[in-house]
């Protein structure tokens, strides 16, 4: 069953029963002061009837949600929201009445006398505000879900720079595996698939575990370009496996130290990590050609991005001389 335009989540009736309160409350004060009542007494019943238009909107909300709304079309949803908001006011200012009865609340002659004419009125009212409430919660959620696809299209956008650009040096080195020693290419052709398999994945925030599966495939790819001469040295404890980070972050980091670091001789990269409280920590660095700056270039910038929209993240360079950095991400679940 698709989602209902009248479900109300629940940040949105502790507004509701604000507005219900103030309204109800200060119509209660205005009118008892008119009519020279005590105005606690016009406190009392105005907080009666507000309370009384809060639990008759909740109760004729979530009936018609569950047993009216999915049986007719949508085009006559706020027809109906319309007549329940009428006769949440028009019920709760008669269940007011009974309540100031029932607690001996001083009520004013005029409203004793005509009470159904007052609960007509005051379901009018009720209606107008509801119709108000209405358009701002949808604004409001219009508004939120239009910065959501708005996030999702730059982080898209974003992924599809960092992916990796690495396939055809792959392939090439697979054509030249394959009469060297076939099982080694075909072992490489199916970490060739995992990886862009992962790589088409939707999710922009993964396990930790999976993340470094993933850099591992890259650099056992690398290395047959490398000659097994990138060595990968992850030091981190199976507990913090399953925290959660931006999909090709680590791998970015890894991708950049093979691409800009690697001499003649082997490359070490190494990766650790550590939770201090609220932060989680990452360390990449590697013992390859020194930094010729501290700035970011696109794919660095492009990360810290990433970081700040998707963890309230950042990435620090710690050492030039061996490129190290530090990922630090404070709420990524």
């Amino acid at each position: 069953m698709q989602e209902l335009t009248l479900n109300i989540p629940p940040k949105e009736w502790i507004r509701v029963i604000s507005v219900a309160l103030f309204f109800a409350i200060t119509l209660s004060c205005l009118n008892y002061f008119l009519t020279s009542i005590s105005l606690l007494d016009g406190v009392l019943f105005g907080t009666l009837l507000g309370f009384s238009l809060s639990l008759c909107a909740f109760l004729l909300t979530t009936t018609l949600n569950h047993y009216l709304l999915p049986t007719i079309s949508s085009m006559y949803w706020l027809m109906c929201a319309g007549i329940s908001s009428f006769f949440a006011g028009f019920i709760a200012t008669l269940l007011a009445y009974l309540l100031a009865s029932f607690f001996d609340v001083a009520l004013i002659a005029k409203f004793e006398e005509h009470i159904v004419l007052f609960a007509f009125f005051i379901g009018l009212i009720s209606y107008a505000v509801a119709y108000l409430l209405y358009q701002f919660v949808t604004i409001n959620h219009a508004k939120e879900y239009h910065e959501k696809l708005l996030m999702q299209s730059r982080l898209k956008s974003l992924e599809r720079q960092l992916n990796p650009h690495f396939l055809f040096n792959a392939l090439n080195s697979l054509s030249e595996l394959l009469h060297v020693s076939p099982h080694k290419a075909e072992k490489a052709l199916l970490d060739l698939s995992d990886f862009l398999r992962f790589s088409m994945k939707e999710n922009a925030r993964i396990h930790l575990s999976e993340e470094l599966e993933n850099v591992k495939r890259y650099v056992s790819l690398e290395n047959i370009r490398f000659g097994g001469d990138i060595l990968l040295d992850i030091t981190i404890e199976p507990a913090l496996f399953n925290h959660y980070v931006p999909k090709f972050s680590i791998q970015l980091i890894v991708e950049n130290a093979i691409k800009h670091g690697f001499k003649s001789e082997t490359l070490c990269i190494w990766i650790d990590a550590q939770k201090k409280e609220t932060l989680f920590e990452i360390i990449i660095g590697n013992d390859g050609k020194a930094m010729q700056s501290s700035g970011f270039g696109i794919g660095l910038s492009n990360l810290q991005e990433r970081l700040c929209l998707l963890c309230q993240g950042e990435i620090h360079l710690l050492d030039r001389q061996k490129p190290t950095f530090k990922m630090i991400l404070k709420e990524c679940t």
